[in-house]
């Protein structure tokens, strides 16, 4: 967790901010959302929303490339309890879900970070339901229920294509 820094989290925020400042194009997901925000002089915390899992709607708010050709809507797979609760100077968000007001932010034109998973499929989402049950359950969430609506979220793997683009320059 971002929110209990050890000394090998903060070195890599130092290796983030060269290759930052050297132009390269980086992509953060979940944690790497988090590590970005406080790297860059944001603020993570234990989002007071509560835990995020499985598969959830994000709603665009502004037109970025990493949405090219996605609709606001999509489903796409979630499983956090961190947030970043203010944005680095100059970031702007992107996106949005129910319960993550910070779910997608650029940070200048080559920095994109998600709160959410496009890299994982439904199935993966449902096992990481399926190991933590007991914890999710403790939070008063019922994971059986979350675990019947996870759906396929084909967008996850249109938006890793589209950072290519943008990494790129394409």
């Amino acid at each position: 967790s971002v929110t209990e820094l050890a000394p090998w989290m903060l070195r890599a925020c130092e290796g983030l901010r060269r290759i930052a400042d050297q132009g390269a194009a980086i992509l953060g997901l979940c944690f790497g959302h988090q590590l970005i925000g406080h790297a860059f002089g944001g603020e993570v915390a234990l989002n007071p929303r509560g835990r995020e899992i499985g598969t959830v709607e994000v709603r665009i708010l502004t037109e970025d490339p990493l949405f090219a050709g996605l609709t606001s809507g999509f489903p796409i797979q979630a499983t956090h309890v961190d947030s970043v609760v203010r944005l680095p100077e100059g970031a702007r968000v992107i996106a949005e879900t129910a319960l993550e007001p910070v779910a997608a932010y650029a940070l200048g034109n080559r920095v994109r970070c998600v709160q959410f998973h496009p890299e994982l499929d439904d199935d993966a989402i449902r096992g990481y339901l399926a190991a933590r049950a007991e914890r999710v359950r403790s939070e008063g969430l019922d994971p059986d229920a979350i675990r019947d609506a996870v759906r396929p979220a084909p967008a996850g793997p249109a938006m890793l294509k589209n950072f290519r683009k943008l990494a790129s320059g394409v």
